[in-house]
């Protein structure tokens, strides 16, 4: 019996008899023992700064900016001690607020809130949502050096020390996620989301995932970040049990090179060819929705080397309940599927005119889709899934025929339960 995360649980399955099974999970690494021990350590002995104590006091104003829900970043583990830092610095609870770095995605519900952050935090501190689209909550910092517009949230610009928390793990566009993305998409105005994922940014060879080398997603982001202010940062990695194994804090470039040299060792995985089909697990909070979900097939589809034989064939196990998902980006992902009468013609229309952020999307799954098919399994929104040409299935078994159908009962499958924090590559 193999099993697949599938909402807060996991779906069971059998492989039929004859297909030849390969399951592509992360590299073992110890969780860390005691997490509130690894961040109390991470602050006391920051990377390339001084103590957050030192960095702040009583007439300070303090932005700590964290990931929104769709992130499963432990944030109420990760602020609750700086709080309890920047109490000993002398910062009132009032000069202090929590910004939820939304980007375009929907505003956090007091739920999302509380299950982020805990009451206590929640109730004792101003915890706020970024907005992407109000233009009196934005400041306009000029262009990068390779022009992106930066509009960033006036808050986070205005604070006399800048926090971010985040989670390194690899990411498709950026290379790796952490808090310099948290600042650069999370925080940032519609024009500077729109830019970073237009399709220039997008059809550059280097925009990859795992690549940092000449990616100017990478390196925009890393721009942003210093012309942000971006003061003290305190990041985590995951290991495949979905422990964290990695915990730095300090100035944002040590703390991120720290960890994605840990990220690389743990996500790497090598398999031993190419497979006619790939089953993706997303897992919660990812998998709420079809625009999260989507990130799955997206992810093996632009693996560090070529996974899937011609035409074959992408599966993510996702409940979507959310359906394509309530935000303004989701609806523009979903409201351009929609519409499109054929992958080529997204492609088209997008390097042609642009897009709106949200778009992207449709632009990268219209990319994989000119290739391979997608299959959600599970969906409690069929209708959303078909709607976007995108196949819906209701089980495993009904997965597993639709792939003997179309490549025999010895096709190659292969199974990566957490594909958004793996990195398959074929062994020459």
């Amino acid at each position: 019996m193999h099993k697949i995360p599938y909402g807060r649980g996991e779906m069971s399955f059998e492989v039929p008899v004859g297909m030849k099974f390969d399951v592509a999970e992360p590299s073992p690494y110890p969780a860390l023992p005691d997490l509130a021990d690894a961040v109390r350590e991470a602050l006391n002995s920051p990377l390339g700064t001084g103590p957050l104590r030192s960095l702040a006091g009583p007439t300070s104003k303090v932005c700590i900016v964290i990931t929104d829900i769709t992130r499963a970043c432990p944030d109420e583990a990760l602020v609750g001690p700086m709080l309890t830092e920047l109490e000993v610095a002398g910062v009132p609870d009032e000069q202090i607020t929590i910004l939820v770095a939304v980007g375009m995605h929907r505003a956090s519900t007091d739920e999302e809130k509380v299950e982020k952050l805990g009451e206590r935090i929640v109730a004792r501190y101003n915890v706020v949502d970024h907005d992407a689209e109000d233009p009196e909550a934005l400041v306009d910092l000029g262009l990068t050096a390779s022009g992106v517009p930066i509009t960033f949230n006036r808050i986070a610009f205005d604070a006399d020390l800048l926090i971010a928390t985040g989670i390194v793990e690899p990411h498709q566009y950026a290379g790796f996620s952490g808090c310099r993305k948290t600042m650069a998409v999370g925080v940032a105005g519609e024009a500077m989301i729109s830019y970073t994922h237009g399709p220039v940014m997008l059809d550059h060879p280097a925009t990859r995932l795992a690549n940092l080398d000449g990616n100017p997603f990478h390196e925009a982001a890393m721009e942003i970040a210093d012309k942000a202010g971006l003061g003290f940062c305190i990041n985590v990695v995951k290991n495949g049990d979905q422990n964290i194994c990695a915990v730095k804090a300090g100035e944002h470039r040590a703390v991120f090179d720290a960890l994605v040299e840990v990220a690389r060792k743990v996500y790497t995985v090598p398999v031993p060819h190419r497979y006619h089909a790939v089953i993706c697990g997303v897992g919660f909070p990812k998998d709420a929705n079809l625009y999260q979900a989507s990130r799955g097939p997206s992810y093996i589809f632009f693996a560090p080397t070529p996974l899937l034989e011609p035409r074959g064939v992408l599966v993510v196990a996702a409940p979507c309940q959310e359906g394509a998902g309530e935000g303004t980006g989701e609806e523009r992902f979903f409201a351009t599927m929609k519409a499109a009468p054929d992958m080529q013609s997204i492609l088209h229309d997008a390097r042609t005119k642009g897009y709106k952020p949200g778009e992207q999307r449709a632009f990268v799954m219209a990319k994989v889709m000119e290739e391979n098919d997608v299959i959600v399994v599970g969906a409690e929104c069929p209708d959303v899934i078909r709607d976007v040409h995108m196949i819906a299935l209701d089980t495993m078994d009904e997965v597993f025929a639709e792939v003997k159908l179309r490549f025999g009962a010895d096709a190659r499958v292969l199974l990566v339960p957490h594909s958004l924090q793996t990195l398959p590559y074929v062994e020459e």
